[in-house]
């Protein structure tokens, strides 16, 4: 019955939205959210078949990057680099100042990067590097392979602070789909035989946060991600003159997964992209850390691996000042490059300086060609949907600093726009189908959802 409470919940929120209170919305939402739904992107594909939408996605992001920073973009037109990254990578050089504002770098800062990890991990001023993987290595297409540092033999990485911080894969996150998206008490089964890569965190860096870091195997869903980014923030909070590398395999889950949060956290405390709206910092992130980067939607969701919804319904788990950064009083600079580093350096690097060779690069990065498309409809998550309220445009461009509000804001837009274009499926209904046809009867009754031939 937890979720046909849920479902009343989300039903009656969604009636309130849908009385006018619903905060604007971020034009190309609904076409980024079906094209997102009906096909993954790749580099080499953005001329092709579907090209226009792909670039008008990849316009809006440069757009909403250049609201506040200057940046420079790095070539991956025909996945040079890797073929499921933008053909646009953004790198920010620094905060714009208003006269900057509508004018965005456009310098070609490489032409070709294979290979030369380090080099441009120093380059870029990384210093903490974390690894999401929950194995040393990984069994892809047959091969064994690793993106992890880790496991460097050779020790090339001894100069980083490496922290290992394994994190479910999207398999997982079939379970939370057929849990009726209850992420509360769901807890991954830690004794599988893939899982070789134990929590490795440096004491210096935990000493601060007040968690019980032993305990990793036994939280749930909630808890360990919210201990996750709880530790992600503090190393953003801790240097200004350092950056942070997350990964984890192939960078198109379990990455965008923390980099969106990360994102959406700092926009709430009014520390990044402060121009942004909620429609407009939602349509970023989806767009470009989650579509742009080559998450697998179309395949995810025929499969019920649904950590893309688990992302931003669990906003609602990191509303609290607890996550917050304006705590540490003082706001980040980007820090600023090594100017006797140049383009050639890049390309002229020698072996000795590159990565491990037995890495996963960008030469393995294979994609998936193919996935079977998601049929029937979509589910609308058990769980209670954020009404709007009265807030409207002039109010966010007077100054809103709650941050509670804002997340609530970025929820609430993401659960109507993905209601509305993905749709909505249901959970495994109950033995009397009771569960099952209460959500679609609320579904119905408040618009949420028309009447198909493939109910449910």
């Amino acid at each position: 019955m937890a979720g046909a409470r849920a479902a009343a919940a989300a039903a009656s929120a969604g009636a309130s939205a849908s009385s006018g209170n619903q905060p604007p919305q971020e034009p190309g939402l609904g076409e980024l959210l079906e094209e997102f739904s009906r096909t993954q992107y790749r580099a080499k594909d953005g001329s092709g078949t579907g090209g226009s939408k792909v670039e008008r996605i990849e316009k809006r992001c440069l757009e909403l990057f250049g609201r506040d920073y200057c940046f420079s973009v790095i070539p991956n037109t025909n996945g040079d680099i890797c073929g499921h990254y933008p053909r646009h990578i953004v790198f920010l050089e620094y905060e714009s100042s208003e006269k900057e504002k509508d004018t965005s770098g456009d310098t070609h800062l490489f032409d070709k990067v294979r290979g030369y990890d380090i080099k441009l991990l120093r380059y870029l001023s990384v210093k903490y590097i974390c690894d999401l993987m929950v194995e040393n290595k990984k069994v892809k297409f047959g091969m064994n392979v690793t993106s992890s540092e880790k496991v460097d033999k050779a020790q090339r990485y001894a100069d980083f602070t490496l922290l290992s911080i394994p994190y479910p894969g999207c398999e997982f996150f079939k379970e939370y789909k057929d849990r009726d998206y209850m992420a509360e008490g769901l807890i991954f089964n830690w004794k599988q035989d893939y899982v070789d890569a134990p929590l490795s965190i440096p004491n210096f860096l935990t000493h601060s946060l007040n968690i019980d870091w032993s305990q990793y195997q036994c939280w749930d869903l909630v808890q360990q991600t919210q201990n996750y980014l709880k530790l992600l923030l503090s190393l953003v909070n801790s240097d200004d003159d350092s950056g942070l590398l997350v990964h984890c395999i192939s960078g198109w889950d379990r990455t965008p997964l923390f980099i969106s949060l990360l994102r959406l956290s700092l926009w709430a405390d009014g520390l990044i992209h402060t121009s942004l709206k909620p429609a407009e910092i939602l349509y970023l992130t989806v767009a470009y850390d989650w579509f742009l980067f080559g998450h697998m939607l179309v395949d995810r969701l025929s499969k019920g691996e649904e950590i893309f919804f688990f992302c931003f319904n669990f906003l609602k788990h990191i509303t609290s000042e607890e996550f917050s950064a304006l705590k540490t009083q003082r706001r980040k600079s980007l820090p600023a490059r090594d100017g006797g580093f140049t383009l050639e350096d890049i390309c002229m690097l020698r072996r000795k300086d590159r990565g491990s060779t037995t890495s996963l690069g960008s030469d393995f990065s294979l994609v998936m060609e193919s996935s079977p498309g998601a049929t029937g409809s979509f589910t609308y998550e058990a769980v209670e949907l954020v009404p709007a309220g009265a807030l409207t445009q002039a109010a966010w461009l007077a100054a809103l600093s709650d941050r509670e509000t804002r997340l609530q804001e970025v929820r609430s837009a993401f659960l109507a726009a993905y209601s509305s274009t993905v749709g909505l499926r249901a959970v495994a209904p109950s033995p009397s189908g009771a569960i099952g046809g209460l959500l679609e009867q609320f579904a119905r009754g408040v618009g949420l959802r028309g009447i198909s031939s493939n109910a449910l």
